[in-house]
């Protein structure tokens, strides 16, 4: 996917849809092998969807890139605000914990944004994807092929396996919560509440 068509996806912002969306990290590298990051993009992740009205339905996280289920829940929720509230203050913290530590990394992660102007950057510049789940059977599926993510890819042999993920939430609802990931709410009133993983 080039920037080009990256900066024209088009976000639809309606409260009866579910949103998958997925963002990557800067040039796709495994920034999110890092288990302190992990945990910090989660609470990252939670104070947003409290911030901006979203309820967090499903997520995986993958070294390079973030899978995220959320509903609206408000007609002032915002897709582009609840990506932003996750994004800024997330790579904010990493880039100070960077500069602390003197990491090598910093420089690989600052780009030249134009000529005297360099930039940080833990994300893949632009929105990243976005699609409107409007149907029980396409949620079931995405939820699905979420959870599934590290198993195909080799990370895990079993979905309930790998800990950055709301896998297990599915298979047992009243399982004691992982406080190092962030806050799931249960699928909204209307859509199929269907468990397993």
């Amino acid at each position: 996917m080039t920037d080009a068509h990256r900066k024209t996806i088009k976000h639809f912002d309606k409260c009866s849809d579910v949103h998958e969306l997925t963002f990557s990290c800067h040039n796709r590298m495994p920034l999110l092998s890092n288990d302190h990051w992990t945990k910090m993009l989660a609470q990252s992740i939670t104070n947003a969807t409290k911030r901006h009205c979203f309820q967090l339905i499903a997520f995986v996280f993958m070294p390079e890139h973030v899978h995220l289920l959320v509903h609206p829940d408000g007609i002032e929720a915002s897709i582009p605000n609840l990506l932003k509230a996750i994004k800024r203050p997330f790579s904010y913290r990493i880039k100070q914990i960077l500069i602390k530590n003197q990491s090598p990394l910093l420089e690989k992660l600052t780009v030249l944004q134009r000529p005297g102007v360099k930039s940080f950057r833990f994300w893949l510049e632009g929105p990243g994807y976005d699609r409107n789940i409007t149907e029980k059977d396409t949620l079931e599926k995405v939820i699905d092929y979420i959870h599934k993510n590290p198993v195909k890819r080799d990370l895990c042999s079993r979905a309930v396996d790998w800990k950055w993920s709301s896998a297990r939430y599915y298979l047992d609802p009243t399982a004691p919560a992982d406080l190092d990931l962030p806050e799931l709410s249960r699928l909204p009133a209307g859509w199929s509440t269907q468990r397993g993983t």
